[in-house]
């Protein structure tokens, strides 16, 4: 590539030379955030704590937004939750119900997110 049509997508001609490298699968000398598949393990973490936050995210809108109880999708995701966040669920002792549920259950998955980011970040690095 010429420097004219480097500037013209903006990309300078190291960072061209690391992306051709990294699909290329020569990475050897560069820094691991380059490397592709570095760490699949890291990545699951980071999805599984992404699914259980939507689970209570989702619970808890539902909850806001008084879903049929009789329906299954409701039940499955109240189920869910339920387990998910068995440890946080009565932590919390406000007077209206939807503040114990959003702190509840919110409280849960902001741990959830942050533990499983900060375990997949750091199996990212080694």
């Amino acid at each position: 590539m010429k420097q004219d049509t480097y500037r013209a997508v903006g990309v300078t001609p190291r960072t061209h030379y690391r992306f051709q490298a990294a699909f290329r699968g020569q990475t050897k000398g560069m820094s691991p955030r380059y490397r592709t598949g570095s760490n699949s393990a890291g990545t699951v973490i980071a999805v599984v704590a992404d699914i259980v936050a939507v689970i209570l995210g989702l619970w808890i809108l539902m909850y806001l937004l008084d879903a049929n109880r009789a329906n299954d999708l409701v039940q499955f995701v109240h189920h869910a939750a339920n387990w998910l966040a068995g440890w946080s669920r009565d932590l919390f002792t406000f007077n209206e119900a939807w503040a114990r549920v959003v702190a509840g259950y919110g409280l849960a998955a902001v741990v959830y997110l942050f533990v499983g980011h900060a375990v997949a970040n750091r199996m990212h690095r080694h």
